[in-house]
């Protein structure tokens, strides 16, 4: 089904975060982890997930979707096929083949890197940005700046998990559809 053609589509009524785990102290003292593996072992409800992504992303009407390393690439590679659009990865350094294009950018605790193939994408070409889980929002917003480095119109970004009460959002100065939200 391409979702973009499906306007009045609406995904079932189903609270998703039943099927999301919540493990305490992971990875370290003080985070509480959403594992959302729990979530993709479920037919039913990864399903619905995924479309109501689409749902919500599709009036964007990207070219491509871009998914940021890793755990972005489960949500973007089904979301794409389901849109009809290509998709390209934002990966950590030295995962990507040929020459790439990368930025650097500070966490709260130090820096990272990210890269993209260096013809990823053409200029203009509409983009949305997927990731797993927005949190403080430092690698969505530098995704954002890395797509735009090399001429690409982020019309959207989206995650499966949102938690609110870190303020992601707030850095974000694109669009933003969440799925799952956690104050």
């Amino acid at each position: 089904m391409n979702v973009t053609q499906h306007s009045d589509f609406n995904p079932p009524e189903i609270d998703l975060k039943q099927y999301i785990r919540s493990i305490p102290d992971y990875p370290k003292p003080g985070i509480l982890f959403y594992d959302i593996s729990t979530l993709l072992r479920n037919a039913d409800a990864w399903q619905i997930a995924t479309a109501r992504m689409a749902h919500g992303v599709a009036k964007w009407q990207p070219d491509l979707i871009a998914g940021i390393e890793s755990r972005g690439f489960v949500s973007a590679s089904p979301l794409a096929s389901a849109m009809g659009c290509g998709m390209i990865m934002i990966r950590k350094p030295g995962k990507l083949p040929g020459k790439t294009i990368s930025i650097n950018y500070d966490l709260e605790y130090g820096q990272n890197c990210i890269h993209i193939q260096e013809d990823a994408v053409k200029p203009g070409q509409k983009v949305v940005i997927i990731d797993d889980l927005l949190a403080t929002g430092g690698t969505l917003q530098a995704s954002i700046n890395l797509l735009r480095k090399v001429g690409a119109e982020i019309v959207g970004a989206a995650a499966l998990i949102e938690l609110k009460s870190l303020k992601g959002r707030e850095k974000i100065d694109v669009p933003l559809h969440s799925v799952i939200t956690y104050e």
